[in-house]
């Protein structure tokens, strides 16, 4: 297992680990497939868009929703909402969702702010979509942070 690997939960490692294992076209054709692949907001939420926030440092909206789930163990759930038309936006939220959902807040609390170059993008993709998913990287850990205060 690379070094990148040992850091990261192993989740979000192997996810990184893909993206790194490609040329860069490649991962760009990969960050396309898991923007198809982002999960539809649950009903409770999809029909309560204030339940969820903005990303507000994103150039595409880009809406989230952070729960803790307390049994049989403190684990987070996560939920995003981003247009169709936006996939490397989309493509972004659903990596971190894969990578993070179902994890401790202990855990995502501990994730390196470096994820998002990591992926090995940062030349395919602007530097101002990068720091959207930075932002979403951020807004995630502090969200936990909010939840796993409050309770």
């Amino acid at each position: 297992m690379t070094e990148t690997a040992t850091e990261l939960p192993p989740q979000l490692a192997e996810i990184i680990e893909d993206f790194q294992a490609l040329e860069e076209p490649d991962r760009l054709q990969l960050l396309l497939e898991f923007s198809r692949d982002l999960p539809q907001l649950p009903g409770r939420l999809a029909d309560h868009p204030e339940l969820l926030e903005q990303v507000v440092e994103c150039q595409t909206p880009l809406f989230l929703a952070v729960e803790l789930q307390e049994e049989p163990k403190r684990i987070v759930h996560l939920f995003f909402s981003a247009p169709p038309e936006t996939p490397t936006t989309r493509g972004f939220a659903a990596v971190l969702a894969e990578g993070l959902d179902g994890l401790s807040p202990e855990e995502i609390l501990a994730v390196p702010e470096d994820v998002p170059d990591r992926l090995g993008l940062t030349r395919a993709i602007t530097p101002l979509r990068m720091r959207g998913m930075s932002a979403m990287l951020g807004r995630i850990k502090r969200k936990v942070s909010e939840v796993q205060t409050a309770t």
